[in-house]
């Protein structure tokens, strides 16, 4: 990708196409767009998150994270490139054993709410999801690497952990607990 934007209107995806990073066009609704775009909606929904009040090793690990998606987004748009590594993978899990060992252990599922950094680290978590179905949409038609696909897999799961952290971290002063889901079904069975 030597070439830098200099020009953003060009004016050639008027025909409903979009350039690859190595040249060629696609349809704009291609399987491999619709995964760059969902990559890209991560990538801006980290951004977001970030204008948030955050502890400074969150923080930290959210650019990270926004680099290694714009890779993954540099590798979706060159068929064949490699730019995420597995290491990047390593990262994740490494990052989701620190945060999750703090943690208390869940015994009922949580709602996507808290705190507002809480809220948008479950919607990237979603987000993330989306992405991961599109690339292994993406997958089942041309030749894709595994390690984008682990990447978002484990982003998703961190950002599920992170989003409990946020929670706790009490940095707008709203912090404290998960949102517990009330199951009527669970509550009327544990009447006596």
């Amino acid at each position: 990708m030597a070439n830098r934007l200099t020009q953003i209107a060009t004016r050639t995806g008027d025909d409903g196409s979009t350039g690859l990073g190595d040249g060629s066009r696609v349809a704009k609704d291609a399987l491999r767009i619709q995964a760059l775009g969902d990559v890209d909606e991560l990538n801006s929904g980290l951004g977001l998150l970030l204008a948030e009040p955050l502890p400074d090793d969150v923080r930290e690990l959210l650019v990270a994270i926004q680099h290694e998606l714009f890779n993954l987004g540099g590798e979706l748009s060159i068929l064949g490139y490699e730019l995420l590594k597995a290491d990047a993978v390593l990262r994740l899990d490494e990052a989701l054993a620190h945060y999750n060992a703090a943690l208390p252990r869940l015994a009922e599922f949580i709602l996507p709410a808290g705190t507002r950094s809480a809220a948008l680290a479950h919607v990237s978590r979603t987000v993330a999801r989306r992405a991961e179905r599109a690339l292994v949409a993406l997958a089942a038609v041309e030749a894709v690497n595994a390690a984008p696909r682990q990447y978002l897999n484990r982003l998703s799961d961190l950002l599920f952990v992170l989003a409990r952290v946020l929670n706790r971290a009490n940095l707008d002063g709203l912090g404290g607990d998960d949102v517990y889901w009330r199951s009527e079904r669970l509550a009327r069975q544990r009447e006596p």
